[in-house]
């Protein structure tokens, strides 16, 4: 069977601050957790993103500080390289849309838009703050929104509601900078004719019966309301700039350009891997399934922008899946870097170990609804499940197997109705994993591995071996070799979600190489094999660290 080929992308981070748990959660955790299992299943994947240079968020930041956009830029670039590496995040290319190659890509599918008809110029109405002398970026305007009513949209979307807007929609329009009412003046700008893609995109849709509701719903909403154009062109002098004489003060729309970060960085890292053409087998091979990995405030971004521009340009692959995700909030609050109301990665691997956040960040995962993060639960997540089911699972049979047995796979007997039926479950509890994450239910595949440990935890229970080898040595060799045969399975269950931690127990197991090299499959130690003398694979952590990460919250 041949190996499928799989593109990853997944959305574009704002280099304005630091990341937090609601970014990792709906993007980078989930697309990492994909892009583990098919590796290990022998899958050829590429997974790529970057840092969003070029937002309104980084040049807000930039006025507030002093600093050009450039310098906040590159400084949260460093941070997020950082952060990746101690979260396991297991990009093939982490870029930004600040190299050459995206302004190249970015011009090349712009010109060929506006040669095909579909980007066309017109004047349209901005907000322009006649304080500041300029006109006003759409996050640089806030006021009400025109369709829910929320006082606290922005010119390009309302969070309460989820709507794209123009600034120009807005109702008590303000100047985020100094509070002004903007005046509505013309300026000419480029539109991508969205309107002419309604019914092509309908069709599209049609038999995306995979995509979770949430996405599902809302997209076709959007699409039957009717699409409007949309300026992919802003005043502002930070960006991409348009490939045309007479625009040097106006830029590309970040999140015309953002997009396109997806095909400039697969471009990137075929070049940077030696072979410029390498990248087609992703974006061109009809049978490449891509997925795109946002959460829901992106949504209309990547199914119908995105798309929209796929179909005009021609020629490329458009999304299979985009698995967006539902908010995750703090104390019922979503978490913002703007309003500093966050638990920050950075901050959280100062303290802590990656996998235990990895572990309840993906039982939590808002797939289908919005979940709330509390210390409190991740505390007993990681002290009950973690330390006490899984953990003292691998520690018991592990540090028993090398006392008694030499520090080697046992021997076993003839197996009883008992073992078999343990390796059985174990054996279909992989697949079910795997089945799950195929379908990006990342829920639902680690709660079926935490199961499998509970279930093989029961099973210690009654074949007690520490019993049991006073009387029967060969029996308990045999319950042992069942045992480290159903370990061995839930460490390639749960090394897409904590691949740290099964790291090292493919160690103690006797193995060298990295886990996917094993393969998505059961195959159970082999008698003989060395064991060795393990280390608890978890901390157990103390009740009082609630109280002290709640008081950081909002700071």
């Amino acid at each position: 069977m041949l190996p499928e080929k799989i593109f990853i992308g997944i959305a574009w981070p704002y280099a304005n601050g630091s990341l937090h748990l609601g970014q990792i959660v709906s993007s980078q955790l989930p697309a990492d957790i994909l892009a583990r299992y098919h590796r290990t299943k022998g899958n050829r994947v590429l997974m790529v993103s970057g840092s969003d240079q070029h937002g309104t968020p980084i040049t807000v930041r930039a006025e507030q500080e002093g600093r050009s956009p450039q310098e906040v830029a590159a400084q949260f670039h460093e941070e997020f390289l950082d952060c990746w590496q101690r979260l396991g995040i297991t990009f093939d290319l982490y870029t930004t849309t600040g190299t050459q190659n995206h302004a190249s890509v970015t011009h090349d599918i712009f010109l060929t838009l506006l040669d095909k008809g579909h980007i066309y110029k017109e004047s349209m109405p901005l907000p322009y703050c006649p304080n500041d002398r300029r006109f006003l970026p759409d996050r640089y305007v806030e006021g009400t929104c025109p369709y829910c009513g929320s006082a606290g949209a922005r010119g390009d979307q309302c969070d309460e509601c989820g709507k794209t807007l123009n600034a120009a929609e807005l109702l008590e329009m303000r100047c985020r900078h100094c509070g002004t009412t903007p005046e509505i003046r013309q300026s000419d700008h480029f539109f991508l004719r969205l309107s002419a893609f309604n019914e092509r995109l309908k069709e599209w849709v049609s038999d995306k019966v995979h995509w979770r509701k949430a996405v599902l719903n809302w997209t076709m909403g959007l699409l039957n309301e009717g699409l409007q154009d949309r300026a992919v062109t802003r005043d502002i002098e930070w960006g991409v700039a348009i490939p045309l004489e007479g625009y040097e003060n106006k830029r590309i729309y970040v999140w015309f350009e953002a997009v396109i970060g997806y095909l400039s960085a697969a471009k990137e890292w075929a070049q940077n891997g030696g072979d410029p053409d390498g990248w087609r087998e992703f974006w061109q091979d009809g049978d490449c399934k891509s997925y795109y990995f946002l959460g829901k405030d992106n949504i209309p971004f990547h199914t119908i922008i995105w798309p929209s521009m796929l179909m005009g340009y021609g020629d490329l692959n458009l999304p299979y899946d985009v698995p967006a995700s539902q908010y995750l909030t703090m104390r019922g609050s979503k978490a913002s870097t703007s309003r500093k109301w966050a638990v920050w990665l950075p901050d959280y691997l100062s303290r802590y170990d990656p996998d235990p956040l990895r572990y309840c960040l993906s039982v939590t995962m808002p797939e289908t609804s919005d979940t709330d993060f509390t210390w409190a639960d991740f505390v007993r997540r990681n002290n009950d499940e973690l330390v006490a089911t899984w953990g003292n699972l691998v520690h018991r049979v592990l540090t028993f197997n090398y006392r008694h047995f030499d520090g080697a796979v046992p021997q076993p007997g003839e197996l009883d109705e008992a073992d078999r039926r343990l390796l059985e479950r174990a054996e279909q509890s992989l697949a079910q994993v795997g089945d799950e994450i195929g379908r990006c239910h990342f829920r639902g595949g680690i709660s079926a591995a935490m199961a499998m440990a509970q279930e093989a935890n029961r099973y210690l229970e009654e074949k007690s071996p520490w019993k049991l080898i006073r009387d029967d040595r060969q029996k308990t060799a045999t319950a042992l070799y069942a045992a480290i045969g159903a370990i061995n399975a839930l460490k390639t269950a749960f090394y897409p979600y904590m691949p740290f931690t099964c790291q090292r127990l493919h160690g103690y197991l006797g193995y060298d190489g990295p886990v996917q090299d094993s393969g998505w499959q059961f195959v159970p130690p082999p008698p003989g094999q060395s064991i060795a003398q393990p280390e608890p694979l978890f901390k157990k952590l103390e009740p009082q660290i609630v109280e002290e990460e709640e008081a950081r919250l909002g700071q």
